[in-house]
């Protein structure tokens, strides 16, 4: 027996090799022959050696052997796949499937045989056959996954590409009607203060005010559709920072929206000493839009509260209002374009614009905006920079 240090010998593996495997003269005689042939034919190895082949078939074998397998033995030196049946040492006939060579050697001429049972045989084939024809159904059912993906994947790029267009042509058409409007909204405005100054009488000053208030507005709108079709491109919005002393802002700024909301109560607390970096316009635009959405979802009694705070752990703008808190729902996208809630005053109402650029100007400045709100405690935007010495 060979070790685990040794491989086996040849002998062993000739022996215990699947098939049958013998060695024969040119006659037929069999000179070896390995135990696997031996213990399927029912003989020991003695009593094969010696023996020749053709005594082991029956007698449409041995015809066969004589009129097939010698002739073509001497012609092409082999013979493949040929079905014949050996007779076993009991007497029963056993279907055997033989490939043979024929090798020359300085000893002369043999016959290299191997042997299959024909039975072992047909149930290879046919495990065979059977894999071959599961492994092409799998394909075919691939394929088919394959194919109808592809037909998914192709409708997706068309659908995305057609939607990469519409968004393209409405931020084109946003940038485009938005920048054409400032020019006569600049011009009503003018126009609008012009007329201010000559003496008015209070129904006249009213419808003046009115024209004022509603250019003012649409110039904001339009200034919103700018930034928004700005970010849309990839460009950002862009800022410019200052020194600047941030309480000084927020008064001036709540002192123009006054006018703006004339009838709403506007309070500025203050804390910390106000020195901070950032774009004077921007923070204009960004408190304008924070109290505008205040004032339109707040409560009509309830005021807006605005806090400027420059601490050592960074610097805070917050709006507060009170009234009808926030939908849950609408919490986590609050920020994002065309988001916008439900409140009666109709005069208010935007494209849902306000609080994303609100979102893109803190950004801008390297900072962020939070919301939280409730019935007990209203709403608080809050819009947190940096530390002033960042």
């Amino acid at each position: 027996m060979p070790t685990d240090d040794q491989p086996p010998s040849a002998d062993i593996l000739f022996d215990d090799f699947d098939c049958g495997l013998l060695h024969t003269a040119e006659n037929g005689q069999i000179e070896r022959v390995n135990l696997t042939f031996c213990h399927w034919i029912g003989y020991s190895r003695e009593e094969l050696l010696g023996r020749q082949i053709q005594t082991l078939m029956n007698p449409e074998g041995k015809t066969f052997y004589q009129t097939y397998w010698v002739p073509l033995m001497r012609i092409q030196g082999a013979v493949t796949d040929v079905k014949f049946d050996l007779v076993h040492h009991n007497g029963h006939a056993t279907p055997m499937m033989l490939n043979a060579i024929r090798c020359e050697h300085a000893t002369g001429i043999f016959h290299e045989l191997a042997l299959f049972r024909a039975e072992e045989r047909h149930r290879y084939e046919r495990n065979l056959l059977n894999a071959r024809m599961l492994a092409e159904r799998h394909l075919a059912k691939h394929l088919k996954a394959q194919r109808a993906q592809d037909i998914a994947q192709g409708k997706l790029r068309i659908t995305y590409a057609a939607a990469e267009d519409r968004a393209l042509f409405a931020e084109q058409m946003i940038g485009i009607v938005s920048h054409d409007l400032r020019n006569p909204l600049s011009a009503i405005t003018m126009a609008a203060d012009l007329l201010g100054r000559r003496e008015l009488d209070a129904k006249q000053r009213q419808i003046l005010g009115h024209i004022t208030h509603s250019a003012q507005r649409a110039q904001r709108l339009v200034a919103d559709l700018l930034d928004f079709t700005l970010t849309q491109v990839g460009r950002g919005i862009a800022v410019s920072p200052k020194q600047l002393d941030l309480h000084e802002l927020v008064a001036g700024c709540l002192e123009e929206l006054r006018l703006v909301f004339p009838g709403h109560e506007l309070t500025h607390l203050r804390v910390g000493p106000g020195e901070f970096s950032a774009d004077s316009d921007r923070l204009y635009q960004l408190i304008g839009n924070l109290v505008a959405n205040a004032i339109a979802y707040g409560s009509a009694a309830g005021g807006v509260t605005v806090s400027s705070r420059c601490e050592d752990h960074g610097v805070t703008i917050a709006v507060h209002n009170l009234g009808t808190p926030i939908p849950p729902e609408l919490l986590d996208n609050l920020f994002e374009p065309m988001i916008r809630g439900s409140h009666d005053n109709a005069e208010l109402r935007s494209v849902g614009l306000g609080l994303f650029i609100v979102r893109e100007i803190a950004r801008a400045h390297h900072g962020d905006v939070a919301v939280t709100s409730s019935l007990a405690s209203g709403t608080t935007l809050t819009v947190t920079f940096p530390p002033a010495n960042h």
